[in-house]
């Protein structure tokens, strides 16, 4: 779930333009605030960039994503108009160490912003290292942990998708709501946000129940999540666990155990569709997930497979994402500096996966649809909001 706490576990996946439109997307923004402290000089619609990829590692998988993440830079800086972007490759191997020289090294050599690394330790290394500078840090981080200051998290956090989904839950008659939870870091973390989004958006938390991160604690569990469930009133069982863990196992054994779907929600705060296979699980189907705009990854999928002639990694969107949103303020600020302010402002931008903005706190948000799984299949139940003033927010 929050894959890039820890090293050991990996990160999973035009200005003023129609989110419809083609691939060519750069962003959108209704207003580039201009003013803030200035990071670095800007260059009359040029910008300085370094990109810090997991890549040296010697580990395939950095290997994969560091090429992923590159490749789908130089696809979004293809598609700009306007402003020419001065990419600079580092390599990180995954380091924290490194990550923290290699940022240091970026800004002296001029980059007025920097585009990842992969692993959160890393990018709060890198943050801390460039702190002083002013110069913002763009991490492919899902981990809110390290947000704040000088660094900011592209990947879709807990926060923004319990948020959408209670949001959805709540206005479909499901706002008591049973939170499921693994005992381990990331459940703990997605339990506290499924709470704050419950919330927010008018329900209410009727009681949390967990389970031991292991498959004997899931099947000493279930029967007591059940009973949890139905003496409480729970419309709706909220739960953290993920496809390469607990999900499989724990679905099914509610299911087993008695749990009455007709009047029970099961709603994932992680993808369900990832791998594919998850899709044939007779304790998923029914469930509700949220997911980005999946018309909008297509296109993307289908406009990566041609340029380089394999599908990209789920990461690789973020790095297309990271360069549309920085191409776009230094087209509109003719290469003026990339400020805090202009990186926040509210209006958002439009990436590979849709309307996404960065918050002041380092966070972000991110416009989801809604999925269901109906009969092994993925159905779209609430379309992905096209502007922040949508439904969803």
């Amino acid at each position: 779930m929050l894959s890039v706490i820890h090293r050991a576990r990996k990160s999973l996946g035009q200005s003023f333009l129609s989110l419809c439109a083609a691939l060519g997307v750069a962003a959108i923004s209704a207003c580039v605030p201009t003013g803030g402290q200035a990071p670095s000089r800007g260059n009359g619609g040029a910008v300085q960039v370094a990109l810090l990829i997991p890549s040296g590692s010697g580990q395939s998988q950095d290997e994969l994503f560091g090429s992923n993440l590159e490749n789908a830079a130089r696809l979004a800086m293809a598609d700009l108009s306007g402003v020419t972007i001065d990419l600079r490759v580092y390599r990180t191997g995954g380091n924290p160490a490194q990550a923290s020289a290699l940022a240091r090294q970026a800004v002296d050599e001029g980059a007025q912003v920097i585009l990842g690394p992969f692993y959160s330790e890393e990018a709060n290394a890198a943050g801390s290292a460039v702190a002083a500078s002013g110069v913002s840090v763009l991490a492919f981080s899902n981990n809110a942990a390290i947000a704040g200051g000088n660094v900011f998290v592209l990947g879709p956090t807990f926060e923004n998708t319990a948020r959408r989904l209670a949001s959805y839950a709540v206005r479909n008659g499901k706002s008591r709501v049973l939170v499921v939870h693994d005992r381990n870091v990331a459940g703990d973390v997605g339990r506290a946000a499924i709470e704050r989004g419950v919330a927010t958006a008018g329900g209410s938390v009727v009681g949390v129940a967990s389970y031991e991160y292991s498959q004997n604690g899931i099947v000493q569990a279930a029967k007591g999540i059940v009973g949890t469930a139905r003496t409480s009133g729970a419309t709706a069982l909220f739960l953290t666990a993920d496809t390469a863990g607990a999900l499989p196992l724990l679905s099914q054994l509610l299911v087993d155990n008695g749990i009455d779907r007709t009047t029970t929600q099961f709603i994932g705060l992680t993808r369900w569709d990832i791998p594919p296979a998850t899709l044939a699980l007779p304790g998923v189907q029914g469930g509700w997930f949220a997911m980005p705009d999946p018309g909008l990854q297509a296109q993307f999928q289908s406009r990566y497979q041609s340029a380089y002639g394999t599908a990209p990694a789920a990461v690789a969107g973020l790095a297309y994402d990271g360069i549309a949103a920085i191409g776009a303020l230094a087209r509109a600020s003719d290469g003026a500096p990339i400020t805090r302010e202009a990186l926040t402002q509210p209006a958002g931008f439009a990436g590979v996966s849709g309307i996404f903005r960065l918050l002041p706190n380092g966070t972000n948000e991110r416009g989801l649809a809604v999925a269901q799984i109906r009969e092994n299949q993925v159905v779209v139940i609430e379309a992905a909001p096209r502007s922040f003033a949508g439904a969803g927010f």
